[in-house]
């Protein structure tokens, strides 16, 4: 594992700012680039990862190894493991990107003035991306890959559990740059494991750093958002509800249900409180307890839940506010859809809620009085995801209601400038 020492005699300020001058340099090549440069390099990179499959595997079974023998939780083991079928995941991604639009240099709005003065605003890279993550290798593969396809160039900080994993990917990354005669600094990796790389990059790098983004649990996203120096993109936890309407239909609401909590119960977009109308408790609660019982999850109720399904514990206070992130959900009953929206908008986290319902008039008032990020009609949350929005990967989902909303993909990293077009015209 490489620490700040092992970098000569640099200090921990010079080996920052190198990446972040390189990445500057970098930015400005990349914001020329062509479609077809970065896409060649994006498939160099998938192949580049393909081809070394077994060397990212064995660079994650050596991260996997000091983690277990570190006590991490099983949700964050679960976010670490590389297996063949991942790897081919990250490379697929990466295909995914390719396929997509470029953004830069897409004219979003055009108009003429009565001056005969043309404008048109045109999309923009934003320059240079921190993103700091913890213990999602592939977030390394995805970062790169967009911040590439954007024009952007990155500094990865991946946390010190994957880092050789993300190390291993990272050259898949370069190898691809290199390929297509790119700047390898248009993608870089903090080549240390120093905690303070963070505060640096967080505090003291703003002249290189245009905008940062957190991937991570709730202790890094808040100490970002309190530390960093430049905007941040991102959520702070992901607290998402499913909603089962009285009008639901209760095969679909069982299906739902259990998949938006049990697919993968350690992602941002996994349900994490169940609401179920009182109207259809009779007829709708046992069929969906019993599904996520059999699926290995715990259930916390209210008062009514826990009177009618010993199997549950009592919900306290803290459960409507607890991102779980394992195999535990909360349930309330409710009274109707303004008993669910009022619940959402006073415990939800403006991540991502879901409604099961058939009444399309009460769809429209939970899309219309929630402004949550990512609202679903019969529908599981886990297709919370840039991936399933068919922006080919995400680095994250932001809940802000500035810049970027929702899934952050290639489009979502860019800026806009105007173009002014004139004949000779001057202001009177």
């Amino acid at each position: 594992m490489t620490t700040s020492a092992d970098n000569g005699d640099r200090t921990l300020a010079e080996l920052m700012r190198g990446l972040g001058t390189r990445a500057r340099a970098a930015a400005r090549e990349l914001a020329r680039a062509t479609t077809a440069q970065k896409d060649a390099a994006l498939r160099a990179a998938a192949a580049a990862i393909r081809a070394g499959r077994a060397g990212i595997i064995a660079a994650n079974a050596r991260d996997m190894e000091a983690a277990r023998a570190r006590g991490l939780a099983q949700a964050l083991l679960d976010r670490l493991l590389l297996d063949a079928g991942r790897v081919e995941g990250m490379a697929g991604s990466i295909d995914e990107v390719i396929a997509l639009p470029d953004p830069v240099g897409q004219v979003m709005a055009e108009w003429t003035r009565p001056n005969g003065l043309r404008i048109r605003r045109v999309r923009v890279p934003l320059g240079v991306i921190g993103i700091i993550y913890e213990s999602r290798p592939n977030v390394t593969a995805d970062a790169g890959a967009l911040c590439l396809k954007s024009g952007n160039a990155v500094i990865l900080r991946g946390g010190s559990e994957s880092f050789h994993s993300s190390t291993a990917i990272h050259r898949c990354l370069q190898q691809g740059l290199r390929e297509a005669g790119l700047p390898e600094d248009a993608i870089q990796m903090v080549p240390t494991t120093d905690r303070e790389a963070v505060g640096y990059l967080l505090g003291s790098m703003q002249e290189f750093v245009d905008v940062v983004v957190p991937r991570g649990g709730r202790g890094l996203i808040e100490r970002v958002m309190k530390d960093a120096r430049v905007p941040v993109i991102g959520h702070l936890e992901g607290i998402c509800h499913t909603y089962v309407h009285r009008s639901a239909d209760l095969d679909m609401a069982r299906r739902i249900t259990v998949n938006a909590k049990m697919r993968r119960t350690g992602i941002c977009g996994a349900t994490e409180t169940l609401l179920i109308d009182r109207a259809c408790l009779d007829t709708h609660y046992r069929p969906i307890a019993d599904a996520l019982v059999a699926a290995g999850c715990e259930l916390r109720g209210d008062a009514e839940v826990c009177a009618r399904d010993p199997r549950a514990k009592p919900a306290t206070e803290q459960d409507w506010r607890t991102e779980y992130l394992d195999a535990v959900i909360s349930i309330r009953v409710v009274g109707g859809v303004d008993e669910a929206i009022g619940h959402i908008s006073r415990y939800g986290s403006g991540h991502t809620e879901a409604i099961i319902a058939e009444d399309a008039a009460v769809v429209e008032r939970f899309f219309r009085d929630l402004d949550s990020a990512i609202l679903l009609h019969n529908a599981s949350t886990q297709f919370a995801d840039g991936g399933e929005f068919g922006m080919g990967a995400e680095i994250g989902i932001a809940t802000g209601r500035i810049h970027a909303r929702g899934p952050v993909g290639a489009e979502q990293l860019t800026s806009f400038k105007y173009l002014v077009l004139g004949q000779g015209q001057t202001r009177p």
